[in-house]
């Protein structure tokens, strides 16, 4: 059986920058880290970066959760749809909806992976500093943490959120490794555990957004109508934003 304590192997504790997958991979590498950079490139990352370009908050919620809707009301902010439910107009997680939207000052954005993982690492493990980042933003997040003044003493969890098979067990998607690993290659190599190290060297095989495309994710979303969202995932380094959560909302904290 795999120990999740304290004391487990699988928390990688001698290692200043960690990586691990979905969120008992995060519960695991994050406990007692002052970083954790989560990566949900399709699309949850992706759609707090984007909105975030366009100036709009973006308050992370647990997936499936029947009190979304009064949290929103509470906080003055909108609620997006599911991507199934949402009609012309709605915003959702879909990067292309946020991006045409205009005057949305905060938005909440349930999902059942880089969303449900930011709220446990905030709420549940007390990460003082928990990041969103993308491919249109793993430089940006990456320089952030390492030109921070205490940098060589900061312990690092970088997280890739993966995706669910319909039994519900972790599907490790290989679009967050590509996402994981651009964030990874922009910090301290000699502090990288083992498995940082090994993800770190993971690169998406011609262009990228083709690979996108053409990776499973990307196929059930192109299947699915969403196109756009894999094109807009696929801008890499386009954005400047470090998504922060600063009393549980996403801002640009660079």
């Amino acid at each position: 059986m795999t120990r999740l304590d304290g004391g487990s192997p699988h928390a990688q504790t001698g290692h200043g920058v960690r990586f691990d997958w979905g969120l008992d991979g995060a519960l695991a590498v994050a406990a007692g880290a002052d970083v954790a950079v989560v990566v949900d490139v399709l699309s949850f990352t992706t759609a707090v970066g984007v909105a975030l370009d366009a100036g709009t908050e973006v308050l992370p919620y647990r997936w499936a959760d029947g009190t979304a809707a009064a949290f929103a009301e509470r906080h003055g902010a909108v609620l997006a749809r599911p991507r199934s439910a949402a009609g012309p107009g709605d915003l959702s997680l879909s990067p292309v909806s946020i991006r045409a939207a205009s005057g949305v000052r905060r938005l909440v954005l349930p999902s059942p992976n880089g969303s449900t993982i930011c709220w446990h690492l905030a709420e549940r493990l007390g990460v003082p500093t928990v990041l969103a980042a993308s491919l249109r933003n793993a430089a940006a997040v990456a320089r952030w943490v390492a030109e921070r003044p205490d940098a060589g003493r900061l312990t690092v969890a970088v997280v890739a959120a993966g995706e669910r098979w319909p039994s519900g067990a972790l599907r490790p998607a290989v679009e967050d490794a590509w996402g994981a690993a651009a964030v990874l290659r922009g910090l301290p190599g000699e502090a990288l555990s083992p498995e940082a190290r090994s993800v770190a060297a993971l690169v998406p095989h011609g262009d990228v957004a083709d690979a996108l495309a053409g990776c499973a994710s990307g196929l059930e979303l192109v299947a699915d109508g969403y196109a756009g969202d894999v094109r807009v995932a696929a801008e890499v380094d386009a954005s400047r934003v470090v998504p922060g959560l600063v009393g549980g909302r996403f801002v640009d904290v660079a």
